[in-house]
């Protein structure tokens, strides 16, 4: 739920954000990627983005890394979560981050949840990851991260 200040004109989501009148909500793209067909989690965040006053698309299961790439592209997304159940996080997420870099999609805050070994997290961290979510994090806990590391005023791309 959003509510507009009558005197300021900024939104207030739910969870009392306040963002500028005028800029659309934060758009998020999730998925799954690889074979990993378990999406109840990503559904659970999906519908606590949605409450929080996002944008969210859910791009489904098994997607390809270029599949999701162009997802991201098409639909201008500011955050990109990956939903990864596997031990295969760091080749998948590897490869994910290959086909943003290949589409020169380089402003989008990539998160990665599911079951992630601490080892795996350096690495992620290399690649651009920013936010690593486990199972047992607090919903409030994705939604604080996610309004803290987009930024407020956002350029947009053309497709290329």
């Amino acid at each position: 739920m959003q509510t507009v200040s009558a005197t300021t004109g900024a939104n207030t989501t739910a969870t009392g954000q306040t963002r500028a009148a005028g800029l659309r909500p934060i758009r998020v793209v999730l998925t799954k990627v690889g074979l990993d067909g378990h999406d109840r989690g990503v559904k659970v965040i999906a519908q606590a983005l949605r409450d929080a006053g996002m944008e969210v698309i859910y791009a489904g299961l098994r997607r390809t890394p270029e599949d999701i790439a162009r997802i991201v592209m098409e639909e201008d997304a500011d955050v990109l979560g990956l939903s990864i159940l596997s031990g295969a996080v760091v080749p998948l997420t590897r490869r994910v981050h290959e086909a943003l870099k290949a589409h020169q999609i380089d402003d989008v805050v990539l998160v990665v949840g599911g079951i992630v070994p601490a080892p795996a997290r350096a690495e992620l961290a290399t690649m651009g990851v920013t936010g690593v979510f486990t199972p047992g994090t607090s919903l409030q806990e994705i939604v604080s991260f996610i309004h803290a590391n987009v930024p407020e005023e956002r350029s947009y791309k053309e497709s290329k």
